[in-house]
């Protein structure tokens, strides 16, 4: 009998390509105006958003990502809001029913989000239901849906589909990947951002 397909350890994503990340996460902030509420989904890419976030001011955070939340909360201006039930580890991250609704009973003026995989015909893909329900809910009640991706995360297979690229407003990633989806990126125009190693 096969295993379950599995996501790779909290701590390891972390640190895979953290730089592209932390491009990301500077290209993401530049968007976000003092003032604004953000939803921040689990994952490492937002967790990395986070922290660039620090340089507001004012923000109402939403957030099932402890992470995230930890980061946040060193700016004594933000209000932090985070979904009760059982803390998943080694993630740091909530998720569940109480997780979906928190998401549901605000609405942010962004939506950031990650995602396991992108598969070829734009499928966005994660390991688990209460994954892909939590990522819904915050890009159906966000204004602006933002999904934060690497490059690593195309064509990285998931077992659990939940939306397509095409469902958001910005799609932002460190690198193009091969060519082989360069129709797929074509597609959503210049909802596209490639964030720059200058990124601020």
């Amino acid at each position: 009998m096969l295993d379950a397909p599995r996501n790779t350890a909290y701590d390891l994503r972390r640190a895979m390509n953290a730089s592209a990340k932390e491009r990301i996460g500077n290209a993401v902030a530049a968007m976000v105006e003092d003032g604004a509420t953000v939803f921040i989904s689990i994952g490492t890419t937002p967790a990395f958003i986070a922290n660039a976030l620090r340089r507001r001011r004012n923000l109402t955070v939403v957030t099932n990502n402890l992470n995230a939340a930890l980061a946040l909360s060193e700016v004594e201006s933000n209000r932090i809001i985070l979904p009760g039930g059982e803390v998943r580890l080694p993630d740091r991250d909530l998720l569940g029913e109480a997780a979906s609704a928190m998401f549901t009973r605000y609405r942010a003026d962004f939506g950031i989000y990650g995602v396991g995989g992108i598969d070829a015909d734009g499928a966005l893909l994660d390991f688990h239901e209460t994954e892909v329900a939590a990522r819904e809910a915050i890009r159906l009640n966000a204004r602006r849906a933002i999904l934060v991706a690497d490059r690593t995360k195309f064509g990285r297979l998931a077992p659990i589909v939940g939306g397509t690229l095409h469902d958001v407003d910005h799609a932002v990633i460190d690198a193009r990947p091969d060519t082989a989806y360069a129709e797929l990126l074509q597609s959503i125009g210049t909802r596209l951002l490639v964030a720059k190693e200058s990124a601020t």
